[in-house]
């Protein structure tokens, strides 16, 4: 029986958005503090009915190798059975008023 190759399931957020990709190789990254994802899986369906939430994203990693996703942007990892639908959607933990996100601002020290 042929070895049924893994396929996982990343969330993330980036700028105010969480992300859900599909891939088949995830693996901590030389880049101190990041993953890499490889492979990226889109379904490949031959019907009329066309998601727009899926296109974003496949536009969006078209002709991505390998993504470097930062530890800290990471919600969820998780290994599946198959592949489902990938998706951007808002996220509701902060609201999206830019593409600029400040620093966090270490506490003023005790006086």
């Amino acid at each position: 029986m042929p070895k049924r190759r893994p396929i996982y399931r990343v969330i993330f957020q980036n700028q105010g958005q969480t992300y859900e990709v599909y891939a088949s190789e995830i693996y901590q990254s030389d880049l101190h503090g990041f993953i890499e994802v490889e492979e990226f899986l889109f379904d490949e369906r031959n019907g009329v009915l066309v998601d727009p939430a899926e296109e974003k994203l496949k536009t969006e990693f078209s002709g991505v190798l390998r993504s470097y996703i930062p530890m800290h942007a990471v919600i969820r990892i998780d290994e599946v059975e198959k592949e489902g639908v990938g998706k951007i959607t808002e996220s509701h933990s902060q609201p999206r008023t830019n593409n600029v996100s400040p620093f966090p601002i270490p506490p003023a020290p005790p006086k």
